[in-house]
């Protein structure tokens, strides 16, 4: 999606899970308009009640969608038996195969792959691409346009997400917690931008100042987070600023703050909160 709007919409690290919400992205052009709905994948044995709000996001893809783009790439691995498989098969719109990151194997792996999941499923159209270099990328947003249903324009030609800047302010965030931290932790935290303030300096320099709270399930993960005399999480503070000085063309003060609160997963209240509806 990041590569077919041309603006960081997701977030985007190795691990799984990494993507929570429905993020929307939306791309207009002289006589069309793609609205992209990125979701979480699909979880088969949910552990917390954020991971059930995670499946039902990606149910709602299935459920409204014009045009099912299946983005997998060439390190992925399914059974044959994957509950998407059978979503996939039962979706009644025009459905895409699209194979990402096809410039680090070698052809006969991806004609593999194109033939094993066609086997699986009657896709539309089949495009492997390579996103990061934006290679058949403009292939794959051809076909979406030539399998587009006329219909009325939704949104203003100038916007480009449903989200507002906090909600991207807090994604970036933990882009960089599951960057530089591992097993459980990234799973166990959740961003809060508690205030985002636009000012200027002494000497007429515009400046953001944000303050955010990260909070974690247990109080072990919050002094993992934090760091021997809290050098851990002072290297999360700057590897997130320098990101969101990129996003926002800005200079940026970022305080961070971790906070404790138990089971938060499966706290209605919480997950409300954060946006898991």
């Amino acid at each position: 999606m990041n590569a077919l709007v041309g603006e960081k919409m997701s977030i985007i690290t190795s691990k799984p899970q990494t993507t929570r919400h429905r993020i929307l992205g939306i791309l207009s052009g002289e006589d069309f308009q793609i609205v992209f709905s990125d979701t979480p994948g699909i979880i088969r044995n949910p552990a917390y009640k954020m991971q059930e709000a995670m499946n039902r996001f990606a149910q709602s893809a299935f459920e409204d969608a014009d045009l099912m783009l299946f983005v997998t790439d060439v390190e992925e691995k399914y059974d044959a038996d994957d509950p998407v498989i059978n979503q996939l098969k039962n979706f009644e719109g025009p459905k895409f195969l699209v194979i990402n990151k096809t410039d680090l194997a070698q052809p006969e792996k991806v004609l593999e792959l194109i033939q094993w999941w066609n086997e699986q499923v009657p896709f539309t159209e089949t495009l492997p691409i390579a996103a990061l270099h934006k290679l058949n990328t403009d292939k794959l947003l051809e076909q979406i346009q030539a399998h587009l249903p006329e219909g009325p324009e939704y949104y203003p030609k100038d916007q480009l997400t449903d989200r507002p800047e906090r909600f991207f302010v807090s994604e970036i965030i933990r882009e960089k917690i599951l960057e530089l931290y591992h097993q459980e932790i990234p799973y166990s935290t959740e961003v809060a931008i508690e205030s985002f303030k636009e000012r200027q300096t002494s000497k007429g320099v515009p400046l953001i100042e944000i303050q955010a709270l990260i909070f974690v399930s247990r109080e072990t993960q919050k002094m993992i987070l934090l760091g021997k005399k809290g050098s851990a999480i002072k290297k999360l503070g700057t590897e997130a600023r320098k990101s969101l000085e990129a996003w926002l063309e800005n200079k940026v003060f970022l305080d961070l703050h971790v906070k404790v609160r138990d089971k938060w997963r499966d706290d209605d209240r919480m997950l409300k909160h954060f946006g898991y509806e």
